[in-house]
């Protein structure tokens, strides 16, 4: 039986257990350079030795105006990769595995003075409106990702991750709520992120994979549900995504009182139906911070990997706990081994 504690292995990628810290916005560079500081070193450093098998570093965007804020990281310069590799190497020092997700924020880049976007369609009324990019601007901005997975290569990531989820600019191209273009971008909405992931394969490794994170269904009215995210997800697969990394929202609420997102695993069936009716890899995500539960969703075969994020935010030894809770095997630091009980097998 598969289990939280079960090895993953995925083309060159082997992981020492399923649990998957994901990318969480920490909005903490200094002198909005976009290079990582060392507050970006204890975070996620702290998570490598709480014990996850892959840790994915924050989005990470491919030019100053892709980011949400100023204070975001970037992959738009070689400046920015030695910061990024010190990460890399010190996680892999504690036995995680590291990838990174590289995006761009598109309309909801909050601090670029005027955003871009695949049409002038603002997010709300607080956000300000976006300039539609030309055709030979979005044609750049495939470029732009090229070169931010090139670095993210050099940097020694073992995984790439693209975003195409929570309302950001891929996202924004395969959605027709803010996809009303003319040109070729918008008679193929997902023509963007097919040639973003052919760019990306072309500089990664041949046993690298490529995750797309992706948002299954939008919950907003007149959005694209998982019989719509299903059509892109396949092509986007015969593009070359290896895994898909399952949430949901991004063009509008989604945990207000009543709203989905409101009680526990509540995109677990949008992962589940993405790898049963594609047949590949998932990691799923969405309040799955207890450790029962999370090690079910493995068990039961709805997904490969599960993503934990406010429970590392929480608590950056959330794995050893975790272990400790299901009665699994993982190695504990040394230095750490008086805090935790033996195990009672």
């Amino acid at each position: 039986m598969k289990d939280l504690f079960s090895p993953y292995e995925i083309m060159d990628l082997k992981l020492k257990n399923r649990v998957v810290m994901p990318p969480m916005c920490q909005y903490s560079v200094n002198d909005k350079d976009g290079i990582a500081t060392d507050w970006h070193y204890m975070h996620y450093v702290s998570r490598a030795i709480g014990g996850a098998g892959l840790i994915i570093i924050e989005m990470t965007d491919v030019e100053p105006d892709g980011r949400i804020t100023d204070f975001d990281l970037g992959i738009w310069s070689d400046e920015q990769i030695p910061a990024l590799a010190r990460i890399v190497e010190a996680c892999h020092s504690y036995g995680a595995k590291v990838g990174i997700q590289i995006a761009h924020a598109g309309r909801k880049a909050e601090d670029a003075t005027i955003p871009v976007a695949p049409s002038a369609v603002p997010f709300n009324s607080e956000f300000k409106t976006p300039r539609e990019l030309t055709t030979d601007e979005v044609k750049e901005m495939v470029e732009k990702f090229r070169m931010g997975v090139k670095r993210a290569v050099k940097a020694g990531f073992d995984v790439i991750e693209l975003h195409g989820a929570h309302g950001y600019l891929i996202h924004q191209f395969h959605s027709s709520l803010t996809n009303r273009r003319t040109d070729e971008y918008g008679q193929d909405l997902t023509l963007f992120g097919k040639e973003v992931i052919h760019a990306a394969k072309s500089e990664m490794p041949t046993g690298m994979p490529l995750i797309m994170r992706i948002s299954a269904k939008e919950y907003v009215e007149g959005g694209y549900g998982i019989n719509e995210s299903l059509e892109f997800s396949k092509v986007y697969k015969e593009a070359g995504a290896d895994i898909f990394h399952v949430s949901a929202g991004g063009e509008g609420p989604i945990a207000a009182a009543g709203k989905p997102g409101t009680h526990a695993a509540y995109q677990v069936p949008l992962a589940r139906e993405i790898k049963q009716s594609l047949n590949i890899p998932v990691i799923a995500v969405g309040r799955l911070d207890e450790p029962a539960l999370a090690n079910a969703v493995i068990g039961n075969e709805e997904a490969d990997l599960i993503a934990v994020g406010r429970g590392m935010l929480r608590n950056p030894y959330w794995t050893l706990e975790a272990a400790v809770q299901l009665n699994k095997e993982t190695d504990i630091p040394k230095q750490y081994e008086l805090g935790f009980p033996r195990s009672k097998r």
